[in-house]
């Protein structure tokens, strides 16, 4: 009886098994969870969105898209806007991680999503499921985005691929680079095309959004079509197990097609200009006051609420936080490093309000050159900058100015000799890099009469001053000659830093908003295709006046940033070109813009090199033929005169010379990834 008792248990024990293996198990989400509520619609777009290739404060160009932002820093990849102690510190030639395995999964997510969701469509109003569609072209296209710049042509995959499956069905080959451009140009319109006007939800994009970044991306493709051509020897070529053009453009082919991308550009930013209800920030702007310009522009990059912000990646305290103050801030507020973004005398040189020897750079003295003359005297090292636009202050932090409160002392040395003083160096060009401040005689041999420190604290050199004080010779900031990890150029980044005195900078305490894309940049995107169009003899796309369009956008942009005004209009020709090339280095600078933009020009290796500024320059001043230099300019106190004068040099401290080549303009594929395959073709030349 026992046995049948158990028996009996038994059977009831598997037949209760079977029934319950016919129920979803609770743990597994499936598609019907996730694409059938606007709930399961947010954890579908939140994971996309975390995959997302933004270049934001949690990403290093050295490193890739790692996602933890470790040492973040911006400008710092040769592009002449920083310098950097760190080994991460030097040209974009490539990344450690290279964008293609993620790439590919994130493209899965969206081409999952763009096959199956219309099985739900039922779930939603219209509005919504085709604005849930549009989003999944949009990651789609900016995936592409992203792989195109670095690579040319890539394999597009858009649909979904099964596993298991035979090898014809899983490999993709390459596609070509226009194809490529092309469909990230089909993808982003289709975005547009589907995507509600205002963002639904916070986080999420909308049509401006995508137009915005397709214009961006068409200013990519229509540059490469265009510029390639002028790179000697021609940047392109065939992948040798396909034989399709994977970088570059054919012969009979790129005209046409630089005009298609600036046409396509031109009327995406157009389109944003006339129906997006953007406009430049201007909430404390004041005409003809440089303090409100200044603390505009300031507010400007922390205001979640500026007209000008068009995509924004937001970050939270205490569970959603960077680290950009911890590695970014002046010297005295270390935490646990510092001094990660020093801008260079180079990138000053751009701006307004400063004189300039007769080949442009910065007047220090009173000759035609830094080699002549005595050098210029100021009662405090700011008095350097005060003509200076409002804008450069809004993104550079001076020496002798406040953040967080605090002076920012920063002096290069201290000079007790007899004035007027004669500049320190005989030799300024590329080659006297290695003319170091302590090997001068002046240091080195008794009695000295400049002082120096070759680190803070205790090894800071003391100088007794005529009235009984002492003044150190470096100052709270340096340079200090022996330690990389103070201020390197004579001066601080300030953009992006949190400049509450509250706030105290460490590792994963930052909740500073990146602005990924804003009006500004679409302005300029706009002002630059319509004078590429112009140069190109090609028509308005949408019957706008395309000089004018720009002309304004321009004096937008400069009136804001306390600049000088445009006196004429833009005109379709090479000087207009730079002067808008110019506007977006000085406007976008530190916000992983320039060191695409310098690509896209084909302006980084020695025959482009003098339009690396965006405008004319003679390249020789900074460079050779495969390695460039960038210089800082650093206040000296005279205990004679009581003033300052300051000395142009090439980096002093943690010198970087940066290396670049016409190979580097496309990243090489993962080795590993043309080894295993038959069809993913490697660079032509690599």
């Amino acid at each position: 009886m026992k046995n049948k008792i158990i028996s009996a248990l038994l059977c009831m024990t598997l037949t209760t098994s079977c029934v319950d293996l016919d129920i979803p198990p609770k743990n597994i989400v499936t598609s019907e969870n996730l694409l059938s509520s606007e709930s399961g619609m947010d954890i579908y777009m939140a994971r996309m969105y975390s995959n997302m290739p933004f270049e934001d404060f949690k990403y290093m160009a050295q490193w890739g898209f790692n996602y933890d932002g470790w040492l973040n820093a911006t400008g710092i990849e040769g592009t002449g806007e920083a310098l950097n102690r760190d080994g991460i510190c030097h040209a974009f030639t490539g990344e450690d991680h290279a964008y293609w395995g993620s790439a590919f999964t994130l493209l899965r997510d969206a081409n999952y999503l763009i096959e199956n969701l219309p099985a739900y469509a039922g779930s939603f109003p219209e509005i919504t499921y085709n604005h849930y569609l549009g989003e999944a072209y949009y990651v789609r296209a900016t995936v592409f985005y992203a792989m195109a710049r670095r690579f040319g042509g890539v394999p597009l995959v858009t649909h979904v691929i099964n596993y298991p499956a035979s090898s014809d069905k899983l490999e993709v080959p390459r596609s070509s680079e226009e194809e490529t451009w092309d469909q990230v140009l089909a993808d982003y319109d289709m975005a547009a095309s589907l995507m509600q006007p205002k963002s639904p939800k916070s986080g999420y994009s909308n049509k401006y959004v995508a137009l915005s970044f397709k214009a961006e991306a068409m200013l990519y493709a229509g540059c490469v079509a265009k510029y390639n051509e002028t790179v000697t020897g021609r940047l392109t070529g065939l992948g040798e197990k396909t034989g399709v053009r994977v970088i570059g453009f054919d012969e009979d082919r790129w005209q046409a097609a630089s005009k298609k991308y600036f046409t396509e550009a031109y009327k995406a930013a157009s389109e944003v200009i006339q129906n997006g209800g953007y406009s430049l920030y201007k909430k404390k702007w004041a005409p003809g006051d440089k303090e409100a310009q200044y603390q505009n522009m300031v507010d400007m990059f922390s205001d979640l609420t500026s007209p000008e912000n068009i995509y924004v990646k937001e970050y939270i305290y205490p569970t959603v936080t960077h680290a950009y103050d911890a590695y970014s801030a002046p010297f005295i507020f270390r935490s646990p490093l510092a001094s990660g973004v020093c801008p260079t005398a180079d990138f000053v040189e751009l701006f307004d309000g400063f004189n300039h020897y007769p080949d442009g750079t910065l007047k220090v003295t009173s000759g035609n050159s830094n080699t002549e003359g005595d050098y210029l005297m100021y009662n405090s090292p700011l008095d350097f900058y005060k003509n200076a636009e409002p804008r450069l202050r809004a993104y550079v932090i001076f020496p002798g100015d406040m953040f967080k409160g605090k002076e920012i002392e920063i002096r290069g040395g201290v000079y007790t000799g007899n004035t007027p003083v004669r500049p320190l160096f005989k030799d300024y060009s590329y080659n006297s890099a290695a003319a170091l401040y302590q090997n001068l005689d002046i240091y080195t041999q008794k009695p000295k009469t400049l002082y120096l420190s070759p680190r803070e604290g205790n090894n800071q050199e003391i100088v007794t001053l005529e009235d009984g004080s002492t003044m150190t010779a470096a100052g709270a900031n340096g340079p200090f000659y022996d330690n990389g990890e103070a201020c390197l150029t004579g001066l601080y980044g300030r953009k992006w830093l949190n400049p509450d005195p509250s706030f105290t900078a460490k590792e994963g305490n930052s909740a500073q908003p990146f602005i990924l894309m804003r009006y500004a940049e679409v302005l300029l995107s706009a002002a630059e295709a319509a004078v590429e169009l112009s140069m190109a003899n090609a028509p308005s796309p949408d019957g706008t006046n395309m000089l004018a369009v720009a002309t304004k956008a321009i004096n937008d942009i400069r009136e804001r940033a306390g600049a000088k005004l445009l006196t004429g209009e833009l005109r379709g020709d090479v000087e207009s070109r730079n002067i808008v090339r110019k506007e977006r280095r000085k406007e976008l600078a530190f916000e992983n813009k320039t060191k695409w933009d310098l690509r896209r020009w084909r302006v980084n290796h020695y025959e482009g090199r003098d339009g690396f500024w965006g405008e004319t320059r003679d390249k020789n001043m900074y460079s050779n033929q495969t390695r460039y230099r960038f210089r800082g300019v650093y206040p000296f106190y005279s205990t004679k005169e009581k003033k300052y004068f300051f000395d142009v040099h090439y980096q002093w401290v943690s010198q970087k010379t940066f290396t670049y080549t016409v190979l580097d303009y496309y990243f090489s594929i993962p080795s590993g990834e043309v080894s295993k395959s038959l069809v993913i073709d490697q660079q032509p030349n690599r």
